[in-house]
């Protein structure tokens, strides 16, 4: 089985665990060999925004056509990068435009900013890969014009990847290879996670900055970045057990360091339901996910990577479910089809209010929108396209 083959069986099997939370039967088994749940995946998978300077938004992210058609005949992700535009007073996205295409799987669609209005795009891809897939990227002036165009690699063997912007750099965090074995349904885990830094025209200033934990079979790897420093936080595995562990570490771009050495965040998380995002009004970083069990949980996290607000109990969060900002407020997409509005300050999370929402979200991606105060607009993909709807906590 090749590592291709193995991403795809992984996660489609993660499915499965992250709606039931447990790998036990309840009934006894049929005679007959259960089918593989669909994995939505091979539709859409990953969206993000950036802000502009007018207050609107480019949003991009990944689909195997529009509306989606999935996979082709042969199994394969024939996914395209899309961009949409939105401002506060549309009533949806504007119509979604094909941005980067090729034949094979470029997903999920990572999006990034920095000051000067650059924009890099990120994603895994298949195309003249040597090593089965490849982390690539592109990056973009604020009217999405070439700066330095796709295809250019971060990594051939890179996958997972997801990327952030301080004032002035780029960085880039992705997984590398494949260890058969352990992880969701012993199909196997990533063997490490890398970073690598670019300035804001996308040019490489530190190649593989940051290797992380080698062969310590850890993977998934997420972001957050504040103007000077970058929050990583990714999923370690737990010889024998159904969960990972959450470690972090805080890099500093423009000196190549690790101003924080990796430590455990958070301990028995539900395999890939975690997302981080930096918070201007309160300068944290709030890092959000699921405990084995269920649980959701939210955390602050200084640029010094010092714990200051912990907050466990909430309903299940989820999965690449993103995280809305609007000063000191937070929405996120829970598991009980509800959307949370969290209130923050720099030492504490206050669970502020909820709304039952009238789409439904999925593990594939979501993403929210500030429509003005207290008011949200969330894109959540589907099998059949981009849902939305509009939410005020007024």
């Amino acid at each position: 089985m090749n590592s291709k083959v193995a991403f795809f069986i992984l996660f489609s099997s993660q499915v499965l665990v992250g709606c039931t939370g447990s790998t036990r039967q309840s009934t006894p088994p049929s005679t007959e060999p259960s089918p593989e749940p669909e994995d939505l995946r091979a539709y859409m998978h990953g969206i993000e925004a950036v802000k502009n300077d007018d207050g609107s938004y480019w949003v991009m992210f990944s689909s195997a056509g529009m509306p989606p058609a999935g996979p082709n005949q042969n199994g394969s992700w024939p996914h395209d990068v899309y961009r949409a535009k939105w401002s506060a007073g549309d009533v949806n996205l504007q119509t979604a435009s094909n941005f980067i295409s090729a034949p094979e799987a470029q997903e999920p669609a990572s999006i990034a900013r920095t000051q000067n209005g650059n924009i890099m795009v990120t994603f895994e891809d298949g195309i003249a890969a040597s090593n089965v897939l490849a982390q690539r990227y592109g990056v973009y002036d604020a009217a999405l014009n070439a700066v330095k165009a796709y295809p250019n690699d971060v990594l051939d063997g890179g996958h997972s990847g997801h990327v952030a912007a301080t004032d002035n750099h780029f960085v880039v965090f992705y997984s590398e290879d494949w260890v058969l074995g352990g992880g969701v349904d012993n199909l196997g885990t990533g063997n490490g996670v890398y970073a690598t830094v670019y300035n804001s025209s996308g040019d490489r200033t530190h190649t593989d900055a940051v290797q992380v934990a080698p062969n310590a079979r850890e993977w998934w790897p997420m972001l957050a970045a504040s103007h000077q420093k970058v929050l990583l936080i990714w999923q370690r595995y737990v010889p024998g057990e159904l969960y990972a562990d959450l470690i972090m570490a805080v890099l500093d771009p423009a000196t190549n360091q690790l101003t924080t050495t990796p430590t455990t965040l958070k301990t028995g998380i539900r395999y890939y339901v975690y997302q981080a995002v930096y918070v201007e009004a309160v300068d944290r970083f709030l890092v959000t996910g699921t405990t084995y069990d269920g649980t959701g949980f939210a955390n602050l996290v200084d640029t010094s990577g010092h714990i200051t607000a912990t907050l466990t109990g909430l309903p299940t969060i989820v999965r690449e479910g993103g995280i809305a900002v609007e000063n000191n407020l937070a929405y996120l997409a829970a598991g009980t089809n509800e959307l949370i509005q969290l209130s923050l300050t720099s030492t504490s999370i206050t669970l502020q209010a909820t709304k039952t929402s009238p789409i439904s979200w999925s593990y594939i991606g979501n993403l929210g929108l500030v429509r003005g105060p207290s008011k949200v607009h969330w894109v959540s993909l589907s099998r059949d396209g981009l849902q939305e709807a509009d939410f005020d906590f007024n």
